[in-house]
């Protein structure tokens, strides 16, 4: 068989029900916020779409997900981290709800529950592993669902 590069897929019929259901933005993080918009609008050929104060967010490829930039002096423990610091958030319903089920699967909080204004909440585990998982509601990404 001669590989084509297409990779198949099941078909999905409805809606998937489990707690994490689908990638919702996927965030960096700088100490010099001013520095990284301007590298990265460069790059991306565009400005930020959504700024807050210590956030900037980009809508990206065909489907507009989701990149961030927060300013790390909002993240616990990256001003003294490099390199690294990215980690993806998950949509979910409840993030309260999320972040004890993984608490209760063997994970530890990362960034517990934080409101981060118009309908927007995050948190984050460490999995067993060492893997930073993000948790969001997100009316952006929850606006998307067909």
């Amino acid at each position: 068989m001669v590989p084509t590069g297409r990779v198949d897929r099941p078909a999905t019929t409805g809606r998937v029900t489990t707690m994490l259901q689908g990638l919702a933005t996927s965030n960096f993080q700088a100490a010099d916020l001013a520095a990284a918009r301007d590298w990265y609008t460069a790059l991306f050929g565009a400005e930020p779409y959504f700024v807050r104060d210590g956030y900037l967010e980009w809508r990206l490829g065909r489907d507009g997900d989701e990149f961030g930039i927060v300013d790390a002096r909002f993240v616990p423990g990256a001003l003294g981290r490099t390199p690294g610091g990215q980690y993806t958030y998950w949509a979910v319903d409840d993030v309260d709800v999320a972040i004890a089920a993984l608490v209760e699967r063997g994970a530890s909080v990362h960034e517990p529950p934080t409101e981060r204004g118009e309908g927007f909440r995050t948190a984050a585990v460490v999995d067993p592993f060492g893997n930073v998982l993000g948790v969001m509601t997100n009316p952006h990404w929850a606006g998307t669902a067909g």
